[in-house]
């Protein structure tokens, strides 16, 4: 392909775009500032919120009963692991959820128009053969 010849419009010949998920601020040029920033839009992330929430209460209660019977270090250890396992695992799960969601709206969406479409029957099928 020619540089200099425009850019082919023929949709067969082009291939989709690829869809990216890409969470990204405006950077001030201070880490600090960018690292809060982040933080002030977390609320953005589908799910971020109630992943990072059960896996805080899960690292906490997991954290508090392994401290009962072992020291701090180890205590710490499994509160970050538990912290880890339950934040990735809520978070995909819930990502999973809404990307069925997303396939069945959009399903039902483009099988709309075929509902008021009305069905054209064939003259043959109505009437049937009479002998003679």
């Amino acid at each position: 392909m020619d540089p200099s010849s425009p850019p082919s419009t023929d949709p067969a010949s082009s291939s989709p775009p690829k869809k990216r998920f890409a969470y990204q601020t405006e950077t001030t040029g201070s880490y600090w500032e960018d690292v809060k920033e982040a933080w002030r839009k977390i609320n953005e992330i589908p799910c971020a919120r109630n992943s990072l929430l059960s896996g805080i209460a899960s690292g906490a209660g997991v954290g508090v009963i392994r401290g009962m019977s072992a020291g701090a270090f180890a205590a710490s250890n499994w509160a970050v692991g538990t912290f880890m396992l339950i934040s990735l695992g809520t978070w995909t799960i819930c990502r999973r959820a809404r990307e069925d969601e997303r396939r069945r709206l959009q399903q039902v969406v483009e099988k709309i128009p075929a509902r008021f479409v009305k069905k054209q029957e064939e003259p043959s099928a109505e009437k049937p053969s009479q002998p003679s």
